[in-house]
């Protein structure tokens, strides 16, 4: 994401709060990162661990390897944001992923629904926030990367305004685990988009802008432009549904 002033484990997903209300109940949502289990209950690998294949890269001068079963995303100097980006689109989903940032050097995301302009150019659409800033700690949010920035919490969060950003940073800090893996769980159907970050849920925003709405597109993973950048990815599945 652009940023502005304004703002070997199991992990397992605890019970679905819907970002500081009632429960969500919803049984498709994984209580596991652990693979076997959701092989098991019809999610499919993006990642082999091995290899990127699968996998092609747009945007920046960031880099990319597999190093230890986890996508190492890097770079010094890096002009221009940088994604690596599954060569499927994908549309109604539930994606289940690992994170953790090497050194806290660099912002990150993980786009999803995403689009090229004209089909090769600048990468445009949803990013679920990787936040290095330990002060916001938006990690898990949802941003628009080059259109409309914020989405929740944001300009459209209205009922509290600033209030709720401050809510969701404090939810974050206590949830987030800087020297660890973070497990984050992405799940769109139609206009609805929800998150949680190690159990705790984050985002729940039904994109109404008829304008901008993208119902389909590439899983992308981003390397931020700047000084530098060190984060890692692992466990990648995906339900399609």
């Amino acid at each position: 994401m652009k940023l502005f002033s304004v703002f070997p484990v199991l992990l397992f997903l605890t019970p679905l709060l819907a970002a500081g209300t009632e429960a969500d109940t919803s049984s498709d949502v994984p209580s596991t990162a652990d693979p076997d289990t959701l092989l098991k209950a019809g999610f499919s690998p993006l990642f082999d661990g091995r290899s990127l294949n699968g996998w092609r890269k747009a945007g920046g001068t960031g880099k990319y390897k597999v190093e230890d079963g986890a996508i190492v995303g890097y770079g010094r100097n890096i002009r221009g944001n940088t994604f690596l980006c599954t060569e499927k689109n994908y549309r109604d989903f539930i994606f289940v992923f690992q994170f953790q940032f090497a050194d806290p050097s660099g912002n990150s995301g993980c786009q999803f629904r995403s689009q090229q302009r004209n089909g090769k150019g600048r990468v445009f659409g949803y990013q679920c926030e990787h936040d290095n800033d330990r002060n916001r700690s938006y990690t898990a949010g949802i941003y628009d990367e080059a259109r409309r920035g914020w989405l929740f919490p944001g300009k459209f969060t209205l009922k509290r305004g600033k209030e709720a950003g401050k809510e969701f940073t404090t939810r974050g800090q206590e949830s987030f685990k800087w020297d660890d893996w973070n497990t984050i769980v992405i799940k769109c159907s139609g206009n609805h988009i929800q998150t949680w970050l190690n159990g705790i849920a984050r985002a729940d925003f039904r994109d109404t802008d008829k304008e901008h709405f993208t119902p389909e597109g590439f899983i992308g993973l981003q390397v931020h432009g700047g000084k530098s950048a060190h984060v890692k990815w692992r466990r990648l599945y995906l339900k399609e549904l």
